[in-house]
């Protein structure tokens, strides 16, 4: 991560905490505790337009969703390695009653997943596995290191765990990467940088898990997926995870500073360490190779970044009302009903505004709230079976039939 930019003017940064707040998108409370977003209903419906978007795709592309819970034994990610690697990031262990046992709030999905695999028997035939899964994870960072969304003390990942044959390792990777490049061009993230993190040569080998041989193959393979898909990546000595190298991909905010938003990673360590395998065409038991990804990396850090792009002012497809309907006066509430009810059945998210506020108000508040579409209707409008468009910052576009003001904005919405 790259340090701020101190010769920029502070008063023009562009602030996703003050965008976020004024839009009523998320809040944080001292009660709740530090670094614990809460999610308003705004902001909630932004946050599963973005998961629906990658949803979508993941189940075009074989990917199949789980679901695994908050916390897990102690003992889970001691032999993940997780514990002793990271074990001071994570929240103390939670003890039961008596203290037979002990809990951590989930710092990684990853060996839930493991899990998963490991329940049934597979044949090379089943694989590749792709188990995908939104889930919130759990790190103590320290207070100073907060910012807003971008590090707090919970987030989401849009994970994903992969389970193949070394095989199909080199094409499962590339798949990867193309999916990430998409969710990037989709979002408006042109301007990014890729990075390929390996070991430190010069580093104890204490701090890697691993033998020589997997470790050599993996970086092998990470550098052979770049030069195919010919990717301009820097390659960065000493940022490979502590069970395999990894591709990030890098994303930078209102300050110029670069965040990690996707990354991929190849893991021949947990497999070993929880006994993973599969049955290959002699039935005998083989060891499946294992891809971590997450195109988004965190939830929150790309809802930070995304509001800070669009300095709020989200796609159509995004953002949380589409359309808010503005009767001039109560005697044309039914008629905006009538409206409403055309909008839903073309899943447009849209409400509205019966406040006893004057036209132009309403039009200042939603002009506020950065929503994309605004329909007028008065007295002319409901005569007429009419209705006026206004566009986020644009301003008026036109009286239009309901039928072609529908389609209009639908086109918007495809």
């Amino acid at each position: 991560m790259s340090d701020n930019d101190n010769s920029k003017d502070s008063s023009n940064i562009i602030d996703h905490r003050k965008i976020g707040k004024k839009l009523k998108f998320f809040i944080f409370s001292d009660r709740v505790g530090m670094g614990l977003p809460l999610w308003l209903p705004r902001g909630t419906i932004f946050r599963k337009n973005l998961e629906e978007f990658l949803n979508d795709i993941q189940k075009k592309s074989g990917y199949e969703m789980i679901v695994t819970p908050h916390i897990g034994h102690k003992k889970l990610y001691v032999q993940s390695g997780h514990w002793n690697k990271y074990g001071k990031d994570s929240f103390k262990p939670i003890q039961t009653p008596h203290k037979k046992e002990e809990f951590l709030l989930k710092p990684m999905n990853c060996p839930h997943h493991c899990e998963i695999y490991r329940s049934q028997e597979w044949s090379y035939r089943d694989l590749p596995k792709r188990f995908a899964e939104f889930g919130t994870v759990y790190r103590y960072e320290q207070t100073g290191e907060l910012h807003g969304l971008t590090r707090v003390r919970c987030f989401t990942q849009d994970d994903a765990h992969i389970f193949c044959t070394f095989d199909q390792l080199l094409e499962e990777f590339k798949k990867v990467i193309n999916l990430v490049f998409y969710v990037f061009r989709h979002l408006g993230f042109l301007d990014h940088t890729v990075r390929v993190s390996l070991r430190d040569p010069k580093k104890n080998n204490n701090f890697y898990i691993g033998s020589e041989k997997n470790w050599k193959k993996s970086e092998e393979v990470i550098l052979r997926a770049v030069q195919e898909e010919k990717i301009n990546a820097s390659i960065n000595y000493g940022e490979a995870a502590f069970y395999g190298p990894k591709l990030d991909f890098l994303v930078k905010d209102s300050l110029g500073r670069n965040w990690q938003l996707g990354t991929v990673q190849i893991d021949y360590n947990l497999p070993e360490r929880f006994d993973l395998y599969y049955r290959g065409k002699n039935n005998e038991k083989h060891r499946p190779v294992m891809i971590h990804r997450a195109p988004f990396g965190s939830l929150e850090r790309l809802i930070a970044i995304l509001i800070e792009h669009t300095k709020g002012n989200l796609p159509f497809w995004l953002a949380p009302t589409q359309v808010v309907i503005l009767p001039i006066t109560d005697r044309n509430i039914m008629y905006a009903k009538k409206i409403l009810n055309l909008m839903l059945s073309y899943n447009i998210r849209v409400f509205i505004d019966s406040r006893s506020e004057k036209i132009n108000k309403k039009i200042r508040d939603s002009e506020d709230y950065k929503i994309p579409y605004m329909v007028i209707l008065g007295e002319k409008e409901e005569k007429n079976e009419m209705i006026s468009l206004r566009r986020h910052g644009v301003g008026d576009i036109g009286i239009f039939t309901i039928s072609n003001g529908i389609k209009t904005i639908f086109k918007e919405k495809n």
